[in-house]
C-alpha cells in the first residue's frame, strides 16, 4: 500500500471560497480558536504520513493565538503554513539543509511573515523545502499522485493545500517553485509580480530573481491572500464580474525549452477550449530575440548570485551539500562578472519587450510544467516551462487542467508583464470557471450515458 493512501482527509476540503469565511471569523460567526484547534490537531495526525510541515504549532498555542487574532485583519486567523527557508520568531527553521537541523527560533520574523501576522494570519506551521530551495528533494509526499513527486522547491506548502491541511500556504520561485509544485499537486499557485511580496528574512538563493509566491485551492483565494499581505486591490469580489470583459491570451508557436507531453497537450486542449467557451479570443504569438535569450540568461544569472548567496556553506560545509547543489555551485562558478553583466543586460532587454500589449495579448497560456509529476523521489522535476517567466518579473497564475493520461495532475499557466497581476488573475478565474463548467457537463454527460 502507498504511503499517501493513509493521509485523513483534511477539515479543509470541504470549505468554501476564503473571502466570506474571513468575513464569518471577522464577525464571531465562525470561531477562530475552534477551527485553530480543529486544523492543528488534523496536521499533527496526517503529517507524520505527508510530512510536508517540518514543525507545528500545538493545539493549545494555535487557540489561544487564533483568539488572540479576532478582529486584527483581513485574514482573520485563517491558517497558513510558511515555507522553512522564511525566518520565525516561533517556529523553528531549517532551510531544508542538515547543517541547521533540528532548527531554531530566529531573533525576528522574515517580512512577509510580519506581513501575515499583521494580516491576521494564524502561522500554524513550517512547510518542508528542499535544500536551501534548490534540488535536493524534501521528504513530503505527494497527496493528489501517490508514487509520485510533489515538486519543488516548495513542496509542503503545496503539499499541504492540496491535503486540506492548511487553506492558504506561503512559497518563493526562483525557476519554478510555485508554479510547478502547484501543478504537481493539483492546487493554484500564484506568483505575483516580482517585489510584490517582500523575500527578506528568507534564505536568499538568486537576489534578482527569488520571488515570494502564494498557494491556494481556489484563483481567487489566492489573489485574496496576495491583496491581503501587499496592501493591494487586485480584483473585484468576485472575480467572476469581469467574465464578459474583451481578452486575448497568446499561444507561443514555438519556444526554446520544447514540447510538452501528451498530458500537457491535453491539458492545453481542455484550457485553450474552456478560454474560447469564456469568450477569449486565442492568437498564436513568438518571443522576441531578447525573450527568447533571456531563456538561457537565467541560469547565468541565478548560478552567479547562489555561489555568493551560499558562500559560506560552500567553504565551511561543502561535504553536507548534496551532490546536486555542490554540482550546481561548481558550474557556477565558471561565469564571470563579465557573463553575469552580460545576462542582466539580456534578461532587461527581454523585460523591456515584455510590456503590457506585448504582442497584442493580455497574457500568455502555456503548460505549468513539462508533464504530470514524474515517478519516484528521486527528482522534484524540471522548472524549463517557468524559469523564463520568473526572470521577466511579470505575474503567473497556475491552476489545475484535469488528469494527464497517466490519471495524475497536469496544471496550465497564465503569464503576464510585471504590474499585470489583477488582468491575469481576472483571465485565471474565467478560465477556472469554465474549466469546472466542463468537468461537471463531461461528468453529466457520463451519468446520462450510465
Amino acid at each position: 500500500m502507498n504511503p499517501e493512501s493513509s493521509i485523513p482527509e483534511g477539515p479543509w476540503l470541504a470549505e468554501g471560497a476564503l473571502r466570506p469565511l474571513a468575513q464569518a471569523l471577522r464577525d464571531g460567526q465562525r470561531e477562530a480558536a475552534s477551527l485553530a484547534r480543529q486544523t492543528v490537531e488534523h496536521i499533527h495526525r496526517a503529517d507524520p504520513v505527508l510530512r510536508a510541515f517540518t514543525a507545528v504549532l500545538d493545539a493549545a498555542d494555535a487557540q489561544r493565538r487564533a483568539q488572540a487574532l479576532v478582529g486584527q485583519g483581513p485574514l482573520a486567523g485563517l491558517p497558513v503554513a510558511v515555507k522553512d527557508i522564511f525566518e520565525t520568531a516561533d517556529l523553528p527553521t531549517a532551510w531544508g539543509t542538515p547543517l541547521h537541523q533540528p532548527g531554531r527560533a530566529s531573533a525576528r520574523d522574515a517580512a512577509v511573515v510580519a506581513l501575515l501576522r499583521s494580516a491576521g494570519a494564524l502561522v500554524v506551521g513550517k512547510s518542508a523545502t528542499t535544500e536551501f530551495a534548490f534540488l535536493h528533494p524534501a521528504p513530503t509526499l505527494n497527496p493528489a499522485a501517490a508514487g509520485h513527486t510533489p515538486g519543488g522547491s516548495s513542496a509542503g506548502s503545496a503539499a499541504a493545500v492540496a491535503a486540506g491541511l492548511v487553506p492558504l500556504a506561503v512559497g518563493t520561485q526562483t525557476g519554478g517553485s510555485v508554479i510547478r509544485p502547484a501543478s504537481y499537486c493539483g492546487v493554484v499557485g500564484y506568483k505575483p509580480s516580482f517585489g510584490w511580496l517582500p523575500t527578506a528574512g528568507a534564505s536568499c538563493f538568486s537576489w534578482s530573481i527569488d520571488t515570494v509566491g502564494v498557494f491556494a485551492r481556489q484563483v481567487d483565494d489566492a489573489a485574496f491572500f496576495v491583496e491581503a499581505l501587499a496592501g493591494r486591490r487586485l480584483v473585484a469580489a468576485p472575480l467572476e464580474a469581469d467574465a464578459s470583459a474583451p481578452a486575448v491570451v497568446g499561444l507561443l508557436s514555438r519556444a526554446p525549452w520544447g514540447e510538452g507531453s501528451p498530458s500537457t497537450q491535453r491539458a492545453m486542449d481542455r484550457a485553450v477550449s474552456a478560454l474560447k467557451d469564456a469568450g477569449v479570443e486565442i492568437c498564436s504569438i513568438e518571443l522576441t530575440e531578447a525573450m527568447t535569450q533571456a531563456y538561457d540568461a537565467h541560469a547565468v544569472i541565478q548560478g552567479f548570485e547562489a555561489v555568493r548567496c551560499l558562500g559560506a556553506e560552500w567553504r565551511e560545509h561543502r561535504a553536507a551539500l548534496s551532490s546536486e547543489l555542490r554540482a550546481e555551485l561548481e558550474r557556477s562558478m565558471a561565469f564571470t562578472p563579465a557573463a553575469y553583466e552580460a545576462a542582466q543586460a539580456v534578461a532587461a532587454a527581454a523585460r523591456h519587450d515584455h510590456q503590457p500589449g506585448w504582442a497584442g495579448v493580455d497574457a500568455v497560456l502555456l503548460p505549468s510544467a513539462p508533464d504530470e509529476p514524474p515517478a519516484g523521489y528521486a527528482s522534484t522535476g524540471v522548472s524549463s516551462f517557468n524559469r523564463l517567466w520568473t526572470l521577466l518579473g511579470g505575474p503567473c497564475v497556475g491552476l489545475p487542467a484535469g488528469a494527464g493520461v497517466n490519471g495524475h495532475p497536469v496544471g496550465v499557466q497564465l503569464v503576464a508583464p510585471f504590474g499585470q497581476d489583477a488582468r491575469v488573475l481576472r483571465l485565471a478565474a474565467r478560465l477556472e470557471a469554465s474549466l469546472a463548467r466542463a468537468a461537471f457537463d463531461r461528468g453529466a454527460a457520463v451519468r446520462n450515458d450510465a
